[in-house]
């Protein structure tokens, strides 16, 4: 079961692509979007409300417009793994990858879902990605905002699990590694969640969504390359 403060902005449920994409990736059920022969690909870690939100495969969708190989593996219902997936990109000619990863909430998934749900902040602090973004991220210690390259974090100001001081704390730890480049931004009058879970009739909503989904491609296209 998610956090209550994953459930203050709940999920949108207007359908806004179909599963035809849905396939076997990595050994997990994957939504795949985008050029299936680009070099560059992005891995998007859904938020606790899983790879089957709408609004989240219209995000994937997308990321995919812009060039990128997407893939969006159903982890809460598999292997909490993300090594098969890059393996798997790699075996297919990817050569760079970034990674995308949202609040898991505490989950009732299994006793690693706490650690799991940190997949984009351990990548992040691995070789196996090139960048890294993390939008109204879940809870996370100072030893795990350890990046081995670049990232960027992405905060909501109303935000039990991430608050906004929190977040430029973390933006102070990256910022100390000069050799590493970072982003960290506030994103002010929204809550927990507003970058996939926001109301698709509030203009207001869909801006600040849209200005995350555009900082978040603006990373990966400068970084994944």
């Amino acid at each position: 079961m998610a956090n209550s403060h994953c459930l203050e902005n709940p999920l949108t449920l207007t359908p806004t692509c179909g599963a035809e994409t849905v396939q076997v990736f990595g050994r997990l059920n994957t939504y795949v979007t985008g050029p299936s022969d680009s070099k560059l690909a992005i891995l998007l870690i859904s938020d606790v409300f899983g790879y089957e939100a709408p609004l989240f495969r219209k995000l994937a969708d997308k990321v995919a417009a812009a060039g990128f190989l997407v893939v969006t593996p159903d982890f809460f219902y598999g292997y909490e793994d993300a090594k098969p997936v890059i393996a798997a990109l790699r075996r297919k000619g990817v050569s760079a990858i970034g990674a995308a990863g949202f609040c898991w909430g505490d989950t009732e998934i299994s006793s690693l879902a706490s650690e799991s749900g940190k997949m984009a902040v351990q990548l992040a602090s691995s070789d196996d990605i090139q960048a890294a973004v993390l939008l109204h991220p879940g809870r996370m210690t100072d030893d795990e905002v350890n990046g081995k390259i670049p990232v960027a974090i992405l905060g909501a100001e109303i935000d039990h699990a991430t608050p906004p001081e929190q977040v430029k704390h973390f933006g102070e730890i990256l910022s100390s590694k000069s050799e590493i480049d970072c982003l960290v931004k506030v994103f002010f009058g929204v809550s927990h969640g507003w970058s996939v879970r926001y109301n698709i009739e509030d203009e207001s909503a869909v801006k600040s969504a849209e200005e995350a989904h555009e900082n978040m491609l603006n990373w990966f296209t400068k970084h994944v390359k």
